[in-house]
């Protein structure tokens, strides 16, 4: 029996990777996607951020035209002003003069808030540029690791199922059916050590005289609250 047991734990150990295994199938594509996402997510935020520069900088550009025409009509009313010769004349320049300082000093105020604008989009550029590029040297590195990972998943799967069958072979089919049951109904480990004098799984107290039957490993024993398979392992206190 002792023996037996030794094969079940063997068979637990391939069991519990076949079962990691099949999880990666799940949870390697979803971080792939998401060193994906991150860097694509960056890039968005570089180019936005490059658009926003570009628009701003064709901004400051027609500013400074606005403000140079404008600063051409002023000076063009500031002249006839020297040839007014009614005051009606005069009430009207004046009140175009006003309006053309009225609209320079607006675009200078947008002109000023622009170039600060600017300056901020550049730097964030460059912040940008470099979080991309550090991202994108440390996400390749790991989603070629993780591509490779689900690359050898078949491989891995068909090399471990070779290994439980010829474990199963060698294990009597009454106790296989045991482990087979108790593994697929309670999950996780079917075969535990005795802890604290009790089942490792569920912490059921044990009788001393099963404790000791355990022991001597005439037989499989199952734990009487879960069903699970109950081994010594030689770390529980006498």
């Amino acid at each position: 029996m002792q023996q037996d047991l030794e094969k079940l734990l063997e068979l637990q150990v391939i069991d519990y990777d076949l079962g990691e295994l099949e999880r990666s199938k799940e949870y390697l594509p979803d971080m792939i996607n998401n060193l994906k996402k991150e860097i694509a997510e960056l890039q968005l935020k570089f180019e936005t951020t490059e658009s926003d520069l570009s628009d701003a900088k064709v901004r400051q550009g027609q500013l400074e035209l606005d403000i140079k025409a404008h600063e051409v009509d002023l000076q063009k009313y500031q002249k006839q002003m020297m040839s007014i010769k009614t005051n009606k004349e005069y009430d009207a320049l004046v009140g175009e003069i006003d309006t053309i300082k009225k609209s320079i000093s607006e675009k200078e105020t947008e002109l000023l808030e622009t170039i600060d604008l600017i300056s901020a989009l550049e730097k964030n550029i460059e912040e940008f540029q470099e979080k991309l590029k550090s991202t994108k040297d440390n996400n390749s590195k790991q989603l070629a690791i993780l591509q490779e990972k689900i690359d050898t998943i078949g491989d891995k799967v068909s090399s471990k199922q070779t290994e439980r069958k010829s474990i199963t072979t060698a294990i009597p089919r009454q106790v296989f059916a045991v482990y087979d049951r108790v593994r697929k109904g309670k999950g996780g480990n079917a075969v535990v050590a005795v802890k604290n004098r009790a089942c490792g799984a569920c912490f059921k107290a044990l009788t001393p005289k099963k404790i000791q039957e355990i022991k001597r490993s005439a037989r499989i024993l199952t734990c009487d609250n879960c069903g699970r398979l109950l081994f010594w392992d030689g770390s529980d206190s006498e």
